[in-house]
């Protein structure tokens, strides 16, 4: 009692100490990492293991920031990008976000790499309020705002992809015998949900075989083997972009010619269509969103040429002919439509305020008619793509742009 009353003695002096020091930790808790010139943006990616040809995502990531704090950085803050290689496995992306977080303190995550990878962190960083900001992966649940209010995506959905793709299967082989490979998570299974939104009651009649593989397998040829043996004439093929080559490569072995779907996650030139044998996948179908770099129609493109000239400054020894590189800028340009966005207040809050307000934002490397909104309510940002097909050399494209929405 009597440290009581000497508490409340203080009078108003000590009342408003003690009212500063209770406000202070949560101000700093609004914007960790986050000083009067300097701003902390966590990021995981595969730099080594079975995807680490989306290391390059990452590489131009932490190039684009580089670029912003050459030219002044975003409202005096220069930015303090920390990416850490996760492998593609679940349990280590766990252990670098709590570093993230809990050591360095960076402000709010951006563009985390993987369906699995982010599926494991999805909950935690949630629950701690943390922007997970335009993650890298498609499945329809980073839309899912209700549930998970601080986690938005990107790219268009997989789900709404693969509903395409069986829409085009009806239409122009409507007697298909589908055979299906995909991975063994939310990434693959997403394309196989796609896909049942529009065979429904039909699946049976349509679906001749459908295998799965883990990430971690050293290659799918066994399975391309049985899908050929079981009378597919087509294929969809959700594979990350190893898997997605060896599909290509063993399919072409095997004399096998489906009409092939690939997912757009794997239709890099460089990272896919090379190792696989360009004159092997003639014929793939796809869908893009991005511009291809090897695309003749881009060649002298102003919104591409800004890209190689950012390519050719910070990444000189690329290889331009990966998307990947392509996917990493429109990322950062994204990101930084959203920090300029915020005019220096960079709380957690205000930060996923400003990535849930962007209206109709014009990228020069999306594809003409495509641009990224996003609202409260609307988490997905991109939501139109375009069908294309590999005459082997490039993606060409054709019909109009496709809108679509997962939910």
């Amino acid at each position: 009692m009597i440290g009581r009353r000497t508490i409340l003695a203080g009078g108003a002096a000590a009342a408003a100490a003690t009212t500063a020091a209770a406000l202070a930790p949560r101000a700093r808790a609004a914007t960790p990492g986050v000083t009067a010139h300097k701003i902390k943006i966590g990021n995981t990616m595969p730099y080594s293991g079975p995807a680490s040809s989306y290391g390059a995502i990452g590489h131009t990531e932490t190039a684009f920031f580089k670029m912003m704090n050459d030219t002044g950085g975003v409202a005096g803050h220069m930015i303090d990008f920390l990416t850490y290689d996760d492998g593609y496995l679940p349990p280590r992306t766990v252990e670098d976000v709590r570093r993230l977080l809990e050591q360095d303190k960076v402000d709010f995550l951006f563009n985390t790499l993987g369906t699995p990878t982010n599926s494991a962190i999805e909950k935690f960083v949630n629950h701690e309020k943390v922007p997970m900001l335009f993650v890298a992966t498609g499945a329809s649940k980073w839309g899912h705002y209700k549930q998970y209010p601080w986690t938005i995506g990107l790219q268009p959905s997989y789900r709404t992809e693969a509903q395409i793709y069986a829409k085009y299967m009806l239409k122009h082989k409507p007697n298909a015998k589908l055979g299906i490979l995909f991975q063994n998570d939310d990434f693959g299974k997403d394309y196989v949900v796609g896909l049942r939104d529009v065979l429904g009651k039909d699946w049976k009649k349509y679906v001749v075989k459908s295998l799965s593989y883990e990430a971690t397998d050293p290659t799918v040829d066994s399975q391309i083997t049985e899908l050929q043996s079981s009378g597919a004439d087509t294929f969809m093929c959700a594979a990350a972009p190893k898997q997605a080559a060896q599909s290509i490569r063993k399919a072409h072995d095997l004399n096998w010619k489906p009409m092939f779907f690939l997912t757009n996650v794997s239709i890099s030139v460089g990272s896919v269509m090379k190792p696989a044998g360009m004159e092997n996948g003639v014929g793939i179908l796809t869908s893009g969103w991005l511009k291809d770099t090897t695309e003749a129609a881009f060649k002298n493109d102003p919104g591409m040429n800004e890209w190689r000239k950012f390519m050719d400054k910070y990444l000189p020894h690329a290889d331009q002919s990966d998307n990947n590189f392509v996917y990493g800028y429109t990322a950062g340009i994204v990101m930084r439509h959203v920090l300029e966005a915020c005019k220096g207040n960079f709380s957690r809050a205000n930060v996923m305020k400003q990535a849930t307000s962007i209206k109709k934002l014009e990228i020069g490397t999306l594809l003409p008619g495509i641009t990224v909104a996003t609202g409260p309510t609307n988490y997905y940002p991109i939501r139109a793509m375009q069908l294309q097909r590999w005459d082997g050399t490039n993606w060409v494209r054709f019909g109009g742009i496709i809108e679509g929405a997962a939910s």
